[in-house]
């Protein structure tokens, strides 16, 4: 006989099945029935946003963090639209996530209730699959598939739409179980012979790399793939992970999202391969295209769209990239033999001058210049976040101007060390870096954001105290957005700056942190941030730390 059960029971202890730990959430009247379970599920825990929105991002960045499931539930129509934006990042980047929303029970719908709203037909636009419970009994059917789904690559979002009545109903229903579709696939031999033969031929390879290095756990793999062929790395145009290890002797850094400037990189070389992502995503629009003509294209990865998305690839292989460069890399030294292995040292040689480290040396360099620039320069803030950072703190980055120089500042180790923003949908990083703490409890998480993104979700103070996290925030406040005004500047030659300041009044971030229970400090003196951000990324709780920069736009 099965045992009886609650839907809302049920529905939380699928999601342990399914790996869940953590629960995101900001409860409404229609998702009673699950704080109402809660207490029946204590080894799930229960992470609460001051807005929809936030809760998405908080579990958007505990995967990114940890690859794991994650699962979050909004409060019906305009819960699940305040969540919007953040559920389109987290579908840019691929996280696998469950979201629910608890809706109107069935029948009453047909009435139009207040909050009521098609969740499904809301939903379906951004996420893989979308589906409405209508039986208690297809509850666990439901849940898996959605899991399933959610974690086979191409990985993401999937939405839920919870009904109270089947919640609140009871039967007696078989949870099933879990299931994990292995893709670690490699390709044919015959398709790595290819691979190999047509990456040999090559005489100036160029390596981009993107997301998936971080998915498949590839980067020493990647790094291997470079050293072997003696050839530059690059991050692709998208570099809002640690997709490449930055101290390997062929990293030259992030390709820029500017088609001139990609195109100018690429120029050079006679084979671009392709690993784990869009080579070439780009931003605004531009006349000039960034693939050189006649570069050819070799690309591996298991997310078959942005193979040969925007141009046509010489040989595409959909495979996983860690387990095709684990046979790839043996195949082109047994091809290659002693030439290669001559033709590596002399590239390495060559890339020394230029690559990752020999730029990060002339850049601090350079930055120091500005150590006594007041207001304070905003690259030499930079400079001294990464240099006070403890060795194995997490950076979660969303400075955008202010963070220009992060990547040729601070070295990838690990793939889970550096997290940013990546679909351009401001607002993301100070609740992204609580689930990054969340999912990382042993180690110190650095959030390094500008001032009017922290606006867009500045409540992810209070869950940050709440939950006593190791969390630094550090607030770069240079008194609006300045990047829309290099941009007004830049494109239409315009410096009428309109709706592009924040200064009368001013935002106090350190009031506004101690009114969420955080420890708040102001910095205006170049001179004292090294002792202050030191200090306070060495203390334990979470803190926020307001630096005053320069305001000029160039």
């Amino acid at each position: 006989m099965k045992n009886r059960i609650t839907g809302r029971s049920a529905f939380l202890a699928l999601l342990k099945d399914e790996g869940v730990t953590h629960l995101f959430g900001n409860p409404g009247t229609t998702e009673l029935p699950i704080m109402h379970a809660l207490k029946d599920h204590p080894d799930l825990t229960y992470v609460m946003a001051m807005q929809e929105s936030l809760v998405v991002a908080m579990a958007d960045g505990f995967s990114r963090a940890s690859g794991k499931l994650v699962a979050c539930n909004v409060h019906v129509a305009p819960g699940l639209g305040n969540a919007m934006g953040s559920l389109y990042n987290a579908s840019f980047t691929g996280t696998p996530l469950i979201l629910t929303a608890g809706q109107q029970e069935q029948g009453h719908g047909l009435t139009e209730p207040v909050l009521f709203g098609p969740l499904v037909q809301m939903a379906t636009p951004l996420v893989k699959w979308a589906v409405e419970v209508t039986r208690l009994e297809d509850l666990p059917r439901i849940v898996r598939r959605a899991a399933k789904i959610a974690t086979t690559p191409p990985t993401g979002p999937v939405f839920i739409s919870l009904p109270g009545d089947i919640l609140n109903a009871e039967a007696g229903i078989e949870l099933g179980r879990s299931t994990r579709v292995d893709t670690r696939v490699r390709p044919s031999e015959d398709s790595l012979k290819a691979l190999a033969a047509r990456i040999l031929k090559a005489e100036r390879p160029v390596i981009v790399v993107g997301d998936e290095i971080v998915k498949s756990d590839a980067l020493r793999e990647a790094a291997d793939l470079a050293e072997t062929l003696g050839c530059p790395a690059w991050q692709s145009s998208t570099p809002y992970g640690a997709h490449f290890l930055s101290e390997s002797p062929s990293f030259m850094g992030a390709i820029a999202r500017l088609q001139k400037v990609a195109r100018d990189v690429l120029a050079p070389h006679d084979l671009l391969i392709a690993l784990g992502g869009d080579p070439l995503r780009m931003s605004v629009y531009s006349e000039v295209d960034p693939l050189p003509d006649g570069l050819s294209i070799v690309q591996v990865g298991l997310v078959d769209s942005d193979l040969a998305k925007n141009y046509g690839a010489e040989i595409a292989v959909k495979a996983d990239v860690k387990e095709t460069l684990r046979a790839l890399v043996p195949a082109l030294k047994e091809l290659g033999g002693g030439a290669l292995e001559t033709r590596a040292r002399q590239g390495l040689a060559a890339l020394a001058p230029k690559n990752w480290a020999a730029k990060r040396k002339a850049l601090v360099e350079q930055i120091s210049k500005a150590s006594q620039t007041s207001p304070i320069d905003p690259d030499w803030l930079a400079l001294q976040v990464v240099e006070a950072m403890p060795d194995n703190a997490i950076l979660v980055d969303e400075g955008l101007t202010s963070s220009r120089q992060i990547i040729a500042l601070r070295a990838h180790r690990d793939r889970y060390g550096y997290h940013a923003l990546a679909s351009g949908g401001i607002g993301w990083g100070l609740p992204a870096a609580v689930g990054v703490s969340l999912a990382n409890p042993q180690r110190p998480v650095v959030c390094y954001s500008g001032d009017g993104s922290s606006m867009y979700s500045i409540q992810s103070l209070w869950t940050a105290a709440n939950h006593k996290l190791p969390l630094n925030f550090v607030i770069v406040n240079n008194g609006g957005y300045r990047i829309i005004k290099q941009r007004l500047l830049a494109f239409h030659g315009d410096d009428h700056y309109v709706g592009m300041d924040f200064v009368d009044p001013p935002v106090d971030f350190t009031a506004l942190a101690r009114s969420l229970g955080l420890e708040a400090i102001k910095v205006t003196d170049p001179q004292e941030l090294k002792g202050t951000l030191k200090s306070a990324f060495a203390r334990p709780g979470a803190k926020l730390i307001e630096v005053v920069v320069s305001n000029s736009v160039n």
